[in-house]
């Protein structure tokens, strides 16, 4: 399995405060989605799994101290992996602080049909404003829409628009991107205009609510490949029907 064989899961929260329950709620939802899922090793030096037998009790405890250090499955043939950093306010959408959780994991079919209720048990665990879920070769190339280059701007690849940094768009609840699957609470999906019956009618095949009300959106059927060119034209045509997405949108 090659690096690019993964699947990136990212989503974009409120800051932490004391007693914060969100960082266990987020390594449940993961476990849950994924059967036979176990984060209780920490990533010690040099990559090695330190068991942690008192895991909830050490998360409440990582909390405290503003964080969600990295955990693993304790698998070095089959890894997954999650942590969590605080962005600080300068750095964020809106001038608010944030969370951000990122976890990896082996792109399989196993992990491909949990994909979207795990994306959506994070999600709602953090109480996350949006985030997604995308295989790790189209993430490259979504990265690059954000990315500076020395001349300047970003130079995104693929035709697909230039989206702006993250401090640079102007509340937390606008999506800085698009992904394979993308979780929308109900505020991001009120800020870029989601559901509209008549457009979002393909969109609304393979979408679901939350419980929170908001929306786990679905792209393509298979994970996110943009050497497919009907998956480049589905991310292409999403980020047309939603410009409020990045940024590109100046509010008048």
């Amino acid at each position: 399995m090659t690096t690019r064989d993964r699947l990136v899961l990212a989503v974009y929260a409120p800051a932490l405060v004391a007693n914060d329950g969100r960082t266990l709620a987020v390594v449940s939802g993961m476990e849950r989605a994924l059967p036979g899922l176990l984060l209780k090793w920490e990533v010690g030096e040099g990559g090695r799994p330190i068991e942690l037998p008192q895991r909830d009790a050490w998360l409440v405890e990582a909390t405290r101290r503003g964080k969600l250090p990295l955990l693993c499955n304790g698998d070095e043939s089959y890894p997954v992996t999650v942590a969590g950093r605080q962005s600080p306010a300068i750095l964020s959408p809106g001038g608010q602080p944030q969370l951000h959780v990122h976890a990896k994991l082996p792109l399989d079919e196993a992990v491909i049909a949990a994909a979207a209720q795990m994306l959506e048990g994070v999600a709602e665990g953090a109480r996350a404003f949006w985030g997604h879920a995308t295989p790790d070769a189209a993430a490259l190339d979504i990265a690059y829409q954000t990315a500076p280059t020395l001349e300047g701007p970003p130079s995104p690849r693929r035709g697909l628009p230039a989206l702006k940094l993250f401090d640079h768009i102007r509340s937390p609840e606008i999506p800085y991107s698009l992904g394979w699957l993308n979780f929308w609470s109900a505020a991001a999906a009120q800020a870029i205009g989601f559901p509209d019956p008549a457009r979002d009618a393909e969109l609304l095949t393979r979408a679901r609510r939350t419980a929170s009300g908001g929306w786990v959106v679905q792209l393509t059927n298979a994970p996110l490949n943009l050497d497919n060119p009907a998956h480049l034209e589905a991310l292409l045509r999403t980020y047309e029907r939603f410009p409020e997405i990045g940024g590109r949108v100046t509010p008048g």
